[in-house]
């Protein structure tokens, strides 16, 4: 009797690492594709090795050594992640493994939780990779041990490209056995395999070359690609990955009796696209972001010399940025084959619902240091800032540029070194610090740049699902290890001007941050005070505030300030705290009219 279990997608993906055997696992985290190493973590009873690495470099080389010494690997990341990890991942394809890798890297379709779109199956094209492109969890969780047993056969790491709808959306899953063997550990001594130096990457191309060639033949065959042929149609539709569970339901709904071709496993199988071609006067092509699968099929009939007509993105029928839904894939395939269907109207609703931004959380440290920062350096002052929680901080009008992990030193030095003339005060946070900002704090001290670099210590990495990070004392699956200090690493990478605050503390804070302004130099202010979500979490608990409607005269600074805990009555002109209230006090700092008291338990 088979088991079946209601999953969330990226436990499924775990199931199917732990159905598969993998035997180390290594991530950075990033939404979509966090809970599959938290799901790994939080298991008690463990056969195999996991962790949170600093940076997605450093954990796709962890999963390639330990893929090179023998054993089945994973890294997971999301797609902006894998553009941190290409210059191993290039490297990797000409080097190859010895037991097996998969690279996890999900994109995010529509940017749900992402500063860009990005098409993992072109990096798979470039190293020279197979990928496969899950529809369902339940896919998801199947492939995970066949891309193992690819790697394995082929000697070289496969991609995984599942995408926000996979990672997130949940479905029952048949669970499959957990396989028992283990692959051996044993590094051997190949130098002309595992040492890329020039004279033996260069005989190493045509082999990958090769290789992939050979993994095209496999895939023609694999389960992941489906060809449906009806005789009695001329038309035929393409579809990759979660787009084909959409065109599936829009030809259901249109009552399309058409030739179908699924492909979700890369290379794509040339027998089975011209075997569509051939059987087909005009072929439409679905897929997400990027026209891959497109490009393959025109390439594969020019190439077979067939006529069929090919539609997709070039035509402007599949749209390439943002998410597909069944809908979309309607008016594509209406359009394309002149066919007269309309998706259904969505019924007008009367209600309006109001606008609900993402906001920092009542009582977030993050507001404080960026009341105070603004405060110091003015709105002439400019504020790059990082990938986290405190993106959000452009609503406090302290964040003038978001570019990527680490970029807010970076981008600060080259705006200093331009010949800016105004302060410069960048914020990051504490897991992006480790992630890729040190070295720009080292080479902001080299290069002499006259700048203020803020590190939100909200001791966790808050964005993607409160993982831990080095600073926090504690691994991934929670055992105690090495607390690493900032401020340390601070002043080993040459900063002269480091200091300490908490951000709950306005006065103290202005002091430590005017300090930092007119310090010639790079200076360093670590606003350090626990996430609000986590602190509540462990059980902490303050006391909440009030306003004392008497004293209060209306004059909105507390509300300006941005708390969603704090609102204003219209009708009695006056400031009012609700029950989101954290007890962090700031507002009561702010009130000049002591309008703001603790409640008294």
């Amino acid at each position: 009797m088979s088991t079946r279990e209601f999953m969330l997608g990226n436990v499924a993906i775990a199931r199917g690492i732990i159905e598969g055997g993998g035997q180390v696992i290594a991530g950075y985290p990033g939404t979509p594709s966090s809970e599959i190493i938290d799901t790994l973590a939080s298991m008690e009873k463990r056969d195999f090795y996991v962790e949170w690495s600093v940076n997605e470099k450093v954990a796709f080389e962890v999963a390639a050594g330990a893929a090179i010494a023998g054993v089945r690997s994973v890294v997971t990341m999301k797609h902006v992640g894998l553009n941190v990890a290409s210059d191993p991942l290039m490297t990797l394809s000409y080097m190859g493994v010895k037991g097996a890798m998969i690279i996890i890297s999900a994109d995010d379709p529509s940017c749900h939780s992402s500063q860009n779109e990005q098409d993992t199956r072109k990096y798979a094209q470039f190293a020279l990779m197979p990928c496969f492109d899950p529809s369902t969890p339940q896919e998801a969780k199947d492939m995970i041990p066949d891309a193992f047993r690819l790697s394995n056969k082929f000697q070289t790491a496969a991609i995984f490209r599942p995408t926000t709808r996979i990672s997130h959306g949940k479905s029952d899953v048949e669970l499959g056995v957990i396989a028992e063997d283990r692959l051996q550990v044993k590094f051997e001594k190949i130098p002309e395999r595992w040492i890329m130096m020039p004279k033996n990457a260069r005989p190493r191309h045509p082999y990958v070359l090769q290789v992939y060639e050979d993994i095209r033949k496999e895939v023609e065959d694999s389960p992941w690609n489906q060809l449906e042929l009806r005789t009695g149609s001329k038309i035929g539709i393409v579809a990759s990955g979660i787009a084909s569970v959409y065109a599936r339901e829009a030809m259901k709904r249109m009552g399309l009796d058409s030739s179908f071709l699924k492909i979700c496993a890369y290379p794509a199988p040339e027998g089975k696209i011209t075997g569509m071609l051939q059987n087909a006067d005009t072929v439409l092509v679905i897929e997400e972001l990027e026209p891959v699968l497109e490009d393959e099929v025109r390439i594969m009939a020019q190439k077979h010399g067939i006529g069929t007509k090919v539609l997709g993105k070039s035509e402007g029928l599949v749209p390439r940025h943002g998410e597909l839904n069944v809908d979309i894939c309607m008016e594509a395939i209406s359009k394309a084959f002149g066919l007269d269907a309309v998706p259904p109207a969505i019924p007008k609703v009367d209600l309006e619902l109001p606008s609900r931004p993402p906001v920092l959380c009542p009582g977030c440290s993050h507001r404080a240091a960026f009341y105070v920062m603004k405060k110091v350096f003015g709105k002439d002052g400019i504020y790059p800032s990082d990938i986290g929680c405190y993106t959000l901080g452009v609503q406090s009008g302290a964040v003038d540029t978001t570019l990527c992990m680490g970029a807010s030193i970076t981008v600060s030095s080259g705006i200093y070194h331009a010949g800016e003339k105004h302060p410069i005060c960048c914020s990051i946070g504490d897991s992006t610090f480790f992630h890729t900002g040190m070295n720009g704090l080292l080479n902001a001290v080299y290069n002499k740049a006259d700048i203020t670099v803020t590190i939100m210590d909200n001791r966790v990495t808050a964005m993607t699902g409160h993982q831990p990070n080095p600073g926090m004392g504690r691994t991934a699956v929670g055992e105690s290890t090495v607390a690493v200090s900032i401020s340390d690493i601070c002043r080993a990478l040459g900063v002269e001007f480091v200091e300490e605050v908490d951000p709950y503390d306005l006065a103290s804070t202005e002091d430590v941050f005017r300090r930092a302004r007119d310090y010639k130099g790079t200076s360093v202010v670590i606003t350090r005070q626990p996430c609000v979500i986590d602190l509540r979490r462990s059980g902490v608990r303050k006391p909440a505030f009030s306003v004392d409607q008497e004293k209060c005269t209306g004059c909105k600074a507390c509300v300006r300030f941005g708390c969603p805990a704090t609102e204003f009555d219209n009708e009695l002109k006056r400031a009012r705290i609700n029950n989101m209230c954290t007890g962090c006090g700031v507002c009561a700092q702010i009130c000049k009219f002591e309008a703001i008291v603790e409640v008294k338990r």
